[in-house]
């Protein structure tokens, strides 16, 4: 099941399911840049508030959520930030009225959860893709917003996903190419979902992983879970982001030697003998391509392409 595209003029419903922002001013920022792209922006009621480590309580998180789905008058619903929070919510969402109104949804990190869940519930393609928060021009990237359009207001699929800087690269484990759908996100929302009712399922699929400021040793922890729970063995191929701050947070030796994230990958994931590459703009970058969940994608190690073979929306 597939959104309707994304055209000039559509009202995006902007809502906060996880954390509250620390500037309650970057939410109308937001917001600004929305209406500047030529879009009507239409805030949760609840989307500015704080409580605890939230914004708002998971009652007023989940209204906002539920009811932009259930508006008429909201084309699309954008995630204004991840941070933390999204899994207590999962048990007050309406997935049937999400299914009977499927429109475009859109975040990332905390809110890979949330994808999952109506990914699971209800079969509808969501966009991992970034938080509005990131949307004003100080923080968005030309690659950030061409991808992001490409995803969302394009019927036509997004082709080859490009590295937003070519000198950087890719690292290529196993060989071969394959294609399937691909599912996943934020590997530490993914390990959460394990043993739940919105446990992801990747058998026969392109599993996609990413995360922020984990340590090695916690992606160790993240990587065993996922494979004493047969995740890894179930995916058909693996994309991996660009994992962003992922070392030791002290390590000051004289001579720097340690397992690194990418020891970690290795060891993991070449006895599975499915193609594998990490190092996309996919995850907390400064440039992020929008990835829809559930459409039909490529690896090719040979090449160390990622490809989108199929659109996330709909005429």
């Amino acid at each position: 099941m597939k959104p309707k595209i994304l055209r000039k003029g559509d009202r995006i419903g902007l809502i906060s399911p996880a954390s509250a922002q620390y500037n309650r001013s970057w939410i109308d920022r937001a917001a600004e840049a929305v209406e500047s792209w030529g879009y009507q922006a239409v805030l949760g009621k609840n989307a500015k508030k704080k409580y605890s480590f939230f914004a708002g309580t998971d009652e007023e998180r989940a209204a906002d959520f539920n009811e932009m789905f259930r508006r008429e008058d909201i084309d699309a619903v954008f995630a204004i930030d991840g941070g933390y929070g999204s899994a207590r919510i999962l048990r007050m969402l309406d997935y049937d009225a999400i299914a009977q109104n499927p429109k475009i949804f859109l975040g990332f990190s905390d809110i890979t959860i949330l994808h999952l869940a109506i990914w699971k519930k209800t079969g509808l393609t969501t966009f991992h893709g970034p938080g509005a928060c990131a949307f004003p021009e100080e923080y968005l990237t030309e690659y950030t917003k061409s991808q992001l359009e490409k995803a969302l207001c394009c019927p036509e699929p997004a082709g080859v996903i490009p590295m937003a800087d070519p000198k950087k690269y890719i690292h290529a484990i196993g060989s071969g190419s394959v294609e399937a759908p691909i599912l996943g996100g934020n590997i530490s929302m993914i390990c959460s979902t394990l043993g739940t009712p919105y446990e992801i399922d990747v058998k026969g699929k392109i599993l996609f992983l990413e995360d922020l400021n984990t340590e090695p040793w916690v992606m160790d922890h993240n990587m065993a879970h996922l494979m004493n729970a047969g995740k890894l063995a179930d995916a058909a191929g693996i994309l991996i982001g660009e994992c962003r701050n992922c070392e030791p947070r002290i390590h000051e030796p004289g001579y720097y030697c340690d397992t690194s994230i990418e020891d970690i990958f290795n060891e993991y994931l070449t006895p599975l003998n499915v193609p594998v590459l990490f190092g996309h703009p996919l995850g907390h970058t400064a440039d992020l391509a929008t990835i829809p969940m559930g459409v039909r994608a490529r690896l090719d190690t040979q090449t160390k392409e990622f490809t989108i073979l199929e659109s996330g929306v709909r005429e």
